[in-house]
């Protein structure tokens, strides 16, 4: 089932280039030899021996843009030039079709190129192409036979993709020039591709940050980050596309730091659901990358052997990646590629030319194994799914044994429950649809004998309620299902290189079971998003929907800014609009965010104001980066809110770009005081006192806060060897917070090495670490229990005041929607609800000595201008040679030892990934070039 949504791509009508028209440049010679048993047969054109044999009537690069691409020129191309250059060739090729995907945060259109042979790239052909690749994926509707008959007869499909950094460029210039080959090329190489491919390419996935040579969008979110939760619409678009036209082999080029490339075997860990074909191809394509590499004499003037490296940084885990959501979601061959930006431009496009040319030609040369294989992975996902089964996992770097292996346990169906947050449950639902997950609604009542409760419980003969949401694992998308729903990823080896959780039912604090059990409930496929008026409401009646998820404050918000009067019951939590103010494009505002409307009794309540909300600027923040980027977005572009930036100086000198808000959110930073002076530290107190609020974020928002007063909370060290590589860990509710409306008792958050912070004596500890038995954490974790009993958000009263402080960024990446709630619940908190009893200060110049011991305590050292630290773990025998060789990389470098192991800590105070740092990567394989073995690595 293949959910219909809204098409975000277009393909350009083309110009076919006249036969009379079509120049060659050297003579021809046929194909010779027969074709291998099963593969497709070759083009009817003949094809020349001679590899540069091209059609004078395709534009090349240099022809078109005025300068050659890799040979010997400093510049990279431009937004304007990728989009003439493909329109360009499409009207001078009709091995060419070129489109646009979709647009960027800017508006810039994101275009691409599909290139085949002239049959391929029909309009019809190329529907039946797409069409029978994405039936390989359902083997239920797809026979063995008319699998084998595509396998025969198709061409695969092929992604190359680059630029999805905005600074990294070559891989763009490149797919230009693969582009070119592909189009123009008259050689048995290139009528090999194009027979046996059709390949899309799409130069370049973030023009914004190309243009301003900056790694995130405009929004400041890496998008390689983005792909499970599609929260921006460069990522949203392109998933799309891959829908219609499902790759086989995905290539997503980067740059890192230094001057080597990278191309799988990848790193240790794989995810254990991508399928073996996958990785098998994966494994063989690097290998074919590695002939010839090099090529054109790019080689940085050094052996080609040690122009490359494998298996080393770059994992196949976290499933935000362009490699890992094609492989887990598409069962691709997805792998990324990266060169050293230090090299010169010619060098770097020429070797990433050389990759994608040497992937197509594996891709060609393999087609019908990879077709017929392709149809495997789908036939054993539907196997595993009915038995129940998990994946295992696999390590591919010769030195590693899976350490953390996936349990023995066995999952036939999720089920999301209905009990709360309703509307978070609906959008995750859509979210799977919109992957070709088939969810059903439960019809009537299903009782399940044993089940599994998301957050280490079991529980036994369960009724599931009518309602609810059944995803059985018996279906294709199996392994995507396990990926993205999974408690925990079982994480076979413990190396990092971004978070080791993204459990989606946990993020979104969506109450969840899974069950072993053959459960065959009544239920129906959800076909779309559910919501709305349930039901018309008497007139002078109201309209309600709980406020207890992420989707319901969003149309909150929306409905304050189009002017719709709400209330809230602070009792029930419910908001309410008057009958009369629900208009049909309120009613669909509501349905498309998934919030059930119920018609009621008249709209009574507490009034809910917009809040007019300043975002802090302080120095040297960046505004399209990180925490700043994550609220411009969820509170900007989804809120509707207006943002003010407020800075350091407005605070510092009581402006009215300041004074005039009624709410101040401080974003994650380094600064632990944010620049404010004693001054600026007391009128920040005083407006607090006034009856608005301050949301301090992670870092530098709980800290900023503590330095002026406003919070009694201290950091805790953290113990040697400390690790929570972004994982979940429940936490404890306490209500007595409006911070914590419409959360449970329980309930779940996500940790990513934040901040320890000790109980508030002064205000409410809203969100807190369990000490007892309830205490639980999933992900990959090291001396966790550091957090027992610990703060995670903290309300604390300042007059008729408050400041909401977030140990973590509930912000991050705008996919944690249980965290996205609480900063919706702090925005909405009435004037002048402080906490009662806790010992507010009278004025806002007497800070409670508590308060005042707090600000002079000192920040934990081992966080102080460390924002993202770099963790490397050996055991202790190997300090001495592992110091060794750091030192020739930094002197920077802390030591420390516990429990047998002993720990490099390198300060990364502009908290750079491992992509990013200019000596990660070399240091690493220099350990790793030293036979050091590595006991974890966290960047």
């Amino acid at each position: 089932m293949a959910p219909s949504t809204r098409p975000f791509w277009t393909i350009s009508s083309r110009r076919l280039a006249s036969a009379a028209a079509i120049t060659l440049l050297v003579g021809l010679t046929p194909v010779l030899g027969g074709a291998p048993a099963g593969a497709r047969p070759p083009s009817s054109a003949p094809c020349s021996t001679n590899p540069t044999a091209r059609l004078s009537t395709v534009p090349s690069p240099e022809t078109a843009l005025g300068f050659p691409l890799g040979i010997g020129q400093d510049r990279v191309v431009t937004n304007d030039e990728i989009r003439a250059y493909l329109g360009a060739v499409d009207t001078a090729s009709d091995r060419v079709v070129t489109g646009v995907l979709g647009s960027s945060v800017l508006g810039r259109p994101l275009p691409y190129a599909v290139v085949s042979n002239e049959r391929n790239v029909r309009p019809a052909a190329l529907r039946k192409i797409a069409d029978d690749v994405r039936d390989l994926r359902d083997p239920r509707r797809t026979s063995r036979r008319e699998a084998a008959r595509t396998a025969a007869d198709s061409p695969a499909i092929v992604w190359v993709t680059g630029n999805v950094h905005g600074g990294e460029k070559s891989g763009a210039d490149a797919a230009l020039k693969t582009l070119y080959e592909l189009a123009a090329g008259l050689s048995c190489a290139v009528a090999e591709r194009n027979d046996n491919l059709v390949t899309i390419i799409v130069p370049t996935q973030n023009p914004d940050g190309r243009d301003a040579s900056r790694r995130q969008n405009e929004f400041g979110f890496d998008l390689n980050r983005d792909w499970f939760a599609r929260t921006q619409q460069e990522t949203d678009s392109k998933l799309e596309l891959m829908r219609r036209y499902p790759p086989q082999v995905f290539v997503d080029a980067h740059e890192m730091g230094g001057r080597q490339y990278f191309f799988p075997p990848n790193a240790d860990p794989i995810h254990h659901e991508i399928a073996g074909e996958a990785v098998d191809w994966i494994n063989r394509i690097g290998a074919a990358n590695k002939a010839g590499f090099g090529y054109h004499g790019a080689c940085d003037e050094v052996v080609t052997s040690e122009c490359y490296f494998n298996y080393d940084t770059y994992d196949l885990f976290f499933m935000g990646y362009g490699d890992t959501v094609p492989a887990a979601g598409f069962g691709a061959a997805g792998m990324t590629f990266e060169k050293g930006s230090a090299s010169a431009v010619a060098d770097r496009v020429q070797q990433q030319f050389h990759t994608q040319w040497s992937t197509l030609g594996w891709a060609a040369a393999n087609r019908y194994e990879v077709l017929t294989d392709y149809y495997r992975i789908w036939t054993d996902a539907l196997a595993q799914g009915r038995a129940g089964a998990l994946e295992p996992n696999e390590v591919v770097q010769p030195t590693n044994e899976v350490q953390f292996p996936v349990p023995d346990i066995t999952i036939r169906s999720y089920f999301l429950l209905p009990h709360r947050q309703l509307a978070d449950v609906r959008q995750l639902v859509e979210r799977l649809r919109r992957m070709d997950v088939e969810v059903y609604e439960v019809q009537q009542p299903t009782r399940v004998r044993s089940a599994h409760v998301f957050g280490g419980r079991t529980a036994s003969n369960v009724t599931v309620p009518k309602g609810a949401y059944w995803i059985p694992m018996d279906q294709p998308q199996k392994h995507w299902i396990q990926a993205i729903m999974g408690e925990d990823p079982y994480t076979p080896f413990p190396y990092f290189y971004d978070v080791s959780s993204w459990s989606n039912p946990l993020l979104m604090g969506v109450p969840t079971l899974y069950t072993g059990d053959d459960v065959r409930p009544r239920a129906q496929l959800v076909r779309r998003i559910e919501g709305g008026r349930t039901a018309p409401a008497w007139h002078r009646g109201s309209y309600g929907y709980p406020l207890d998820s992420a989707a319901a404050a969003e149309l909150t918000f929306r409905l304050l800014g189009r002017g719709v009067p709400l209330v809230r019951d602070e009792g029930s939590g419910v908001a309410r609009l008057a009958a009369n103010r629900l208009t049909r494009e309120v009613d669909e505002l509501a349905e498309s965010l998934g919030v059930t409307l119920t018609p009621g009794g008249p709209a009574a309540g507490t009034r809910l104001e917009l809040p007019d909300v300043g975002l802090f600027q302080g120095t040297g923040i960046s505004t399209t980066a990180g925490s700043h980027g994550e609220a411009r977005y969820v509170l900007g572009e989804r809120w509707g809110l207006d943002l003010t930036p407020v800075t350091t100086a407005d605070i510092n000198d009581n402006t009215a770009t300041f004074t005039g808000r009624t709410v101040l959110l401080v974003p994650d930073g380094s600064s632990a005081t944010g620049g404010l002076t004693a001054a600026g530290q007391a009128n920040l107190r005083a407006w607090i006192a006034q009856g608005h609020t301050y949301v301090g974020l992670r870092n530098e928002g709980t800290r900023l806060a503590r330095a002026a007063g406003l919070t009694s909370t201290t950091e805790k060290a953290r113990p040697t060897g400390y690790q929570v590589i972004g994982s979940h860990l429940r936490v404890d509710v306490d209500h007595g917070s409006p911070v914590a409306a419409g959360r449970p008792a329980e309930d779940f958050e996500f940790n990513n090495n934040d901040p320890i912070l000790n109980p508030s004596t002064t205000g409410t500890n809203v969100l807190r670490y369990p000490t007892g038995d309830t205490f639980w954490a999933n992900g990959y974790t090291v001396g966790v229990d550091a957090l027992r009993g610990t703060a995670a958000v903290v309300d604390e009263p300042t007059g008729d005041g408050r400041a909401v402080l977030f140990a973590f960024n509930p912000l991050f990446r705008a996919y944690n929607e249980n965290g996205l709630h609480l900063v919706a619940n702090a925005l909405l908190a009435p004037a002048g609800a402080g906490p009662a009893g806790r010992g507010a200060p009278p004025t806002a110049t007497a800070v409670d000595p508590a308060r005042a011991a707090a600000a002079a305590a000192p920040v934990a050292e081992n966080l102080g201008g460390e924002w993202r630290p770099i963790t490397i773990e050996v055991a202790n025998a190997d300090l001495a040679r592992t110091r060794t060789i750091v030192e020739r990389f930094t002197g920077a470098a802390r030591t420390s030892a516990a429990g047998g192991s002993a720990y490099l800590v390198i300060p990364n105070p502009e908290g750079l990934l491992a992509d990013e740092h200019p000596f990660l990567g070399d240091l690493v394989r220099a350990l790793r070039d030293a036979r050091v073995p590595l006991r974890s690595v966290v960047a």
